[in-house]
């Protein structure tokens, strides 16, 4: 007998229970919260783009399954364990290779690089994960993943690498503060819809007060 078809929501508890499960260990930075906070964003931005919500849905809680500085570079570890994943629970193949190109060419480091693919489902989770990359949250992430890797918070003596190509950028090792210049304060002029947009104008002022104090309490101002 063939299996009847499942449903939008059972396939995103299935899931949503897979990606809690897999990333229970995970740097706090990239665990589930982190996922969950990307996966809100993607549902407000749906509210203001046209764009297919169960891929963009999939897409935004799979995008992080493996992430490739966690697997030494490997950067087709993530759409092989999504789509090995989406393929268990009987997703159309359609939708799987749609997921699978989005989370090979969504991510910061892929755009320093040629980007292979594009479509508006790309556009929507770029953005919820690129939100999540800044204000608040993603200065507090920065830090911890900086924290995670041993990395100097700051270190006047080490400039930031502007305009780095993508294997210059994966091999990073500089200063936290650096990373705001050479990834952060970039987020806001590279959002692609005009939700997002609106929503970076406000966190990247936020992170620009952030620096400005940073700098002050450096200097010894009172």
């Amino acid at each position: 007998m063939k299996e009847q078809k499942k449903s939008k929501d059972e396939i995103l508890d299935l899931t949503v229970s897979f990606v809690q499960d897999t990333l229970k260990d995970a740097e706090s930075g990239h665990d589930w919260w982190h996922i969950q906070r990307v996966w809100n964003n993607t549902k407000h931005i749906l509210q203001h783009e046209k764009a297919d919500p169960l891929v963009c849905e999939l897409t935004a809680l799979l995008h992080d399954i493996a992430d490739s500085k966690f697997h030494d570079g490997d950067e087709t570890i993530g759409p092989r364990v999504a789509g090995e994943f989406l393929h268990s629970i009987g997703v159309e193949q359609e939708i799987i290779e749609h997921v699978q190109h989005i989370i090979l060419n969504m991510s910061f480091k892929a755009s320093l690089g040629e980007v292979t693919f594009h479509s508006k489902e790309l556009e929507v989770v770029q953005d919820a994960d690129r939100l999540d990359a800044i204000g608040a949250i993603g200065i507090a992430r920065a830090f911890t993943y900086g924290g995670f890797k041993n990395r100097e918070i700051y270190n006047p003596n080490i400039p930031a690498q502007l305009n780095q190509d993508k294997e210059s950028y994966k091999k990073t090792t500089s200063p936290t503060i650096n990373h705001f210049y050479e990834k952060l304060l970039l987020l806001k002029d590279k959002m692609n819809t005009p939700t997002a947009k609106a929503i970076a104008e406000k966190r990247h002022d936020y992170m620009e007060g952030f620096l400005e104090q940073f700098y002050g309490e450096w200097k010894g101002d009172q």
